[in-house]
């Protein structure tokens, strides 16, 4: 495509979503387009060292205002600035209604980004997503999904939240002029998708035109360098979710578990100022930063809660994963990482030392998870997910 194209980038405050989108504005400007990222003041210094254009500054521009009004009203602003600005397509991300909504009410084409396996498009032979549980292997199991899945979506506490969640997006809809909105979890004839993961981690599944797996989106934040351990051990890298582990107990399990172990422990807290008393034995460095294009490379096993980002970072190396997950996509992270055969899940209820230390022995050991992450990494090095991300969205600017 030879025509420039002025590109709206609506990016949510979780960093996990934030930095793919950002990892998008940065391709999107480098092959030429004008693009202007909607954010909150966080995020102003990295648009600012990307080169890119800012616009933003407060919570609401980009997130969900507390009342139906007040939301209202920020999408009829953001709408008025698409239209200001000129803009061909809206990229929101999936969690951000405001951006999507705006472009829908300006008549403006927009994409959705997903930053992790794709949660529609369940084929009823599939286990509901969130639940972290593998798709069928047999004939049989495909039939029992079948007849048990629509049942267990009804009880499942998401399904609540979705109605009372699409009521509400409904009365917003109508209140800007849009027809409402049949089902709030599928993709729309109108929209694209980006779905920003590995195409190891999804399930065989069939795919609406409409839906496109482009691989990952990567942005590493700076963060200061950072000594290795010393040693010649394997070094096992533990990076859990600094918002979903008040407690700290996957890094202080993970510490108890490997402490004895013959490896070198990397602990990264990711800022957190809570956790000065943790016990460091001889083989562990704590640190509050990592730069993960340094350390990644250098592991031998990277355990997490299954946050996407880590996740592919890891199998983008070559590296295999241990999740522990926290919350339910952590668990539906980690299910895809086994079933893909590049790493292991211990579930929340069972972790332990005995069991982190069981399953570390385990990957460590087998040649297997290794192989077959060195086999995902290849693919990702092959396939730029940013760039096919941007080129997708130029195609859908001007379809």
């Amino acid at each position: 495509m030879n025509g420039r194209v002025r590109v709206i980038i609506g990016v949510e405050d979780l960093a996990g979503h934030a930095l793919p989108a950002l990892a998008l504005a940065r391709s999107l400007a480098a092959r030429g387009h004008e693009v202007l990222v909607h954010a909150i003041e966080r995020w102003r210094p990295m648009v600012d060292r990307l080169g890119l254009r800012f616009d933003g500054g407060t919570d609401e521009i980009v997130s969900d205002a507390s009342a139906a009004d007040g939301r209202v009203a920020v999408v009829r602003a953001l709408a008025a600035s698409a239209e200001r600005f000129g803009a061909d397509v809206v990229v929101s991300d999936a969690l951000t209604l405001t951006p999507a909504l705006a472009a829908e009410a300006a008549g403006i084409r927009r994409a959705i980004l997903f930053p992790e396996v794709y949660p529609y498009v369940t084929e009823r032979e599939l286990p509901p997503f969130s639940l972290g549980l593998l798709p069928p292997r047999t004939r049989l199991g495909a039939a029992t999904w079948r007849l048990a899945a629509p049942l267990a979506r009804t009880r499942l506490p998401s399904t609540a939240w979705l109605r009372a969640s699409r009521t509400s997006l409904n009365a917003e809809r109508r209140a800007l002029g849009l027809a409402p909105l049949e089902s709030f979890d599928r993709p729309r004839a109108d929209e694209l998708h980006l779905v920003a993961t590995l195409p190891h981690l999804e399930y065989p599944r069939v795919w609406p035109a409409n839906v496109q797996v482009t691989g990952p989106l990567i942005l590493d934040p700076p963060a200061p360098a950072v000594k290795l351990p010393p040693g010649n051990e394997p070094l096992v890298l533990v990076a859990p979710s600094t918002a979903k582990d008040p407690d700290g107990r996957l890094v202080r399990t993970s510490i108890a578990a490997l402490a004895d172990e013959p490896v070198r422990i990397l602990v990264t807290l990711s800022g957190r100022r809570d956790l000065d008393d943790l016990a460091t034995p001889p083989n562990c460095t704590v640190v509050d930063w990592v730069d993960f294009s340094l350390a990644i490379p250098a592991a031998s096993l990277v355990v997490c809660h299954g946050n996407h980002g880590t996740v592919v970072r890891a199998l983008s190396e070559g590296v295999p994963v241990l999740v522990s997950p926290a919350m339910p996509d952590d668990a539906e992270h980690g299910a895809r990482v086994a079933w893909a055969g590049a790493g292991a899940m211990v579930p929340g209820r069972l972790l332990g030392a005995a069991s982190l230390r069981a399953a570390a022995r385990r990957l460590l050991a087998g040649r297997e998870y290794v192989e077959r992450a060195r086999q995902i990494a290849g693919w990702a090095r092959e396939h730029d997910g940013a760039e096919r991300a941007a080129a997708l969205v130029e195609e859908h600017a001007c379809a």
